[in-house]
């Protein structure tokens, strides 16, 4: 893909996005004019690129979408449930085109707009309320025959009071532009046409749709409607500073990798001069120690600050993968008989794009759930005594060095008790296994696992959560779930706000240094040297509450040795892990395990001293040290 194709692809599907959105804006308030010339607008921008680019398929759905969002916004046709149907399938068809791009296709292999789309759009423009099948009469639509006759007349002042035909004829070459002689003859040919709910579109509508490709990727200038007020702003406007410029992901991994390891440097350096610290220097030798720690610490400064400012080029706003969810929602709840709003909170929330990227399939999968399992039918909620619209919350916001992104309906919640017994006709547990409530809900993502008897295009097929949980894990994060009969499910996702480098407490046990993320440590205690027990397991009384104590060395898996510091740790069931000791806290650059998997453990790092560090993984911290669910032999 050349440079301008690139560039083009990118920006059209930014635009395709928000397009998305604001029909969905607009299916809740039609008489939204700022949201109609919104919609207006990004199908004219799409447009005008594909048409640089010659990509006709292109330009003729975008071109038929604003000639419907046209006759909206001006009144000629009225916003209908068919018009933001048509309008949808419109952005589909635009966003599948980009998609194909984007992923390397030539535009000279792009297939050509769908008669069907063209159809409903047609349909759209001539005000019907339902689609109906064309009839074989009404292919060739009068607006060709309208279009020449309507581009033909002047331009009347519009309503924003502006004579454009005046100001056109102010800034070109006196002699290149007369007035035609009479406007209402153009109108009268106009309405002589055989007569269709479509025929008063005023001008901005006038190339027949067949023809648009052509007229609207020709280089001419065209100077009625939009087109003349964006040429006539252009004439007279300086060029616009750029603000802002595009850059490859992959240099911006590699900068941060390179900012990464010099405050790595940086901190090794500093740990060197402390120890040359020790020793005495006289003369020149203390003259030049001094220069040599101010030379350190600017250096030191200098590469926080870099590794902060290559950080922050890194985040972005869940908002622009949330905005993707809305559309999927409302044709999958229309598909399901389900009636269902979605509410989306903390949009503007910032996390490392790779997170942003990756989570994408986890809430595809999460929300296809939601809708087939948690949520009830209209007749079903009106008979539990609630409203026959469901609704379900997305939201996102930052909590410490965690982003926390949760998924919660009002359904009918997860019954624990069916979970085990499906889990164990299925050979997942044991028939015998003793599972609290919350260990049962945590069995749905186990692969294999699922409550539907037959497979459906929705879901059934058990592999959905198992792929949530794994999305999850592999960005170092951690998935919990509360749920209640009759009343919802919560789905919390707690993710670190950045993947590369992670504030961590240091600890050693068993003669290994570890570390763990600070966004579970909640504070150091000390252990005694006996414990009360419950069930056989020790229990130490922490703030007045007693909680279960849990050797990190026996969860890992090390020699077991003596462990006199506890941390306790935040999570859904709080707990005290136990540690030989603690070393401080470090922000370390994490380098993920690839070469080999060991439960427990997400990567590896190196200390200010130069030391291995084995970083021991959130969802594992999460879930009290062990798998969350084990599968039976």
């Amino acid at each position: 893909m050349d440079d301008m194709l690139k560039e083009f692809v990118v920006e059209a599907m930014d635009l395709a996005v928000n397009v998305e959105e604001h029909l969905l804006r607009l299916e809740r308030d039609p008489d939204n004019k700022e949201t109609l010339n919104a919609v207006f607008r990004s199908f004219h921008t799409i447009k005008g690129g594909a048409g640089f680019m010659n990509l006709g398929a292109l330009v003729s759905a975008c071109h038929l979408t604003e000639n419907l969002f046209d006759a909206l916004r001006t009144g000629a046709a009225p916003v209908t449930p068919l018009s933001i149907e048509a309008a949808l399938q419109a952005s589909g068809f635009v966003a599948d085109q980009l998609a194909e791009l984007n992923n390397g296709a030539s535009p000279d292999s792009m297939g050509p707009m769908p008669a069907d789309l063209e159809a409903i759009l047609n349909q759209a423009i001539e005000g019907k309320e339902s689609s109906a099948k064309p009839a074989a009469k009404a292919a060739p639509a009068p607006a060709p025959v309208a279009a020449p006759a309507a581009a033909a007349a002047p331009r009347a002042p519009s309503a924003d009071g502006i004579d454009w035909e005046s100001m056109y004829e102010a800034v070109v070459p006196p002699g290149t532009y007369s007035r035609p002689a009479s406007a209402p003859a153009p109108v009268a040919a106009a309405a002589s046409v055989p007569a269709t709910p479509a025929a008063p579109v005023a001008a901005p509508a006038a190339e027949a749709p067949a023809a648009a490709p052509a007229s609207d990727a020709a280089p001419a200038k065209k100077w009625d409607g939009v087109e003349r007020r964006d040429e006539a702003k252009a004439v007279h406007a300086a060029p616009a500073k750029e603000e802002s410029i595009r850059i490859d992901a992959v240099k911006l991994d590699a900068l941060l990798e390179v900012a990464g390891e010099s405050v790595q440097a940086a901190n090794q350096a500093a740990v060197l001069l402390e120890r040359l610290q020790q020793f005495k220097f006289e003369g020149q030798a203390a003259t030049l120690m001094s220069a040599l720690t101010e030379t350190l610490e600017r250096a030191s400064r200098y590469s926080t600050e870099l590794q902060r400012a290559t950080l922050a080029t890194r985040m972005q706003p869940v908002g622009r993968l949330f905005q993707k969810f809305p559309r999927l929602v409302r044709e999958l709840a229309k598909d399901l008989g389900k009636e269902v709003e979605l509410v989306i909170e903390g949009a503007e929330t910032e996390v490392d794009r790779v997170v942003v990227d990756s989570l994408y399939d986890p809430l595809v999968h999460m929300l296809r759930n939601a809708l087939d399992h948690g949520v009830e039918g209209p007749d079903a909620r009106v008979a539990a005594g609630k409203n026959p619209k469901a609704t379900i919350l997305l939201k996102a916001w930052q909590e410490a060095n965690s982003v926390m992104i949760v998924l919660q309906d009002d359904g009918k919640g997860m019954d624990p008790v069916a979970l085990r017994r499906k889990a164990g006709e299925k050979g997942l547990i044991s028939p015998t296994a003793n599972m609290t409530d919350d260990e049962s809900y945590q069995l749905v993502f186990l692969p294999g696992f699922s409550t539907k008897e037959v497979a459906s295009s929705v879901s059934g097929r058990g592999v959905g959560m198992d792929v949530v949980k794994t999305a999850v894990e592999k960005n170092r994060g951690a998935i919990h779930i509360e749920s209640a009969l009759g009343k919802g499910t919560k789905f919390a996702i707690r993710l670190p706000i950045e993947l590369s480098i992670v504030p961590t407490m240091l600890v050693s046990t068993s003669g290994a240094l570890l570390a763990l993320p600070m966004a579970v440590v909640e504070r150091v205690v000390e252990l005694p040297e006996t414990f009360n027990e419950v069930g056989g397991a020790p229990v130490m009384k922490d703030q007045g509450r007693p909680l279960p104590v849990r050797s990190l060395a026996n969860a890992l898996g090390y020699e077991l040795s003596t462990e006199r510091v506890g941390i306790v740790i935040n999570a859904p069931q709080p707990y005290i892990l136990a540690v030989g000791a603690v070393d401080g806290t470090a922000d370390l650059v994490i380098k993920p395990m690839t070469a080999l998997t060991v439960e427990g453990v997400t990567g590896t790092a190196r200390s200010a001293e130069g030391e291995l560090v084995l970083v021991v993984g959130l969802s594992f911290l999460m879930d009290g040290c062990r798998s969350s669910v084990r599968m039976a032999a």
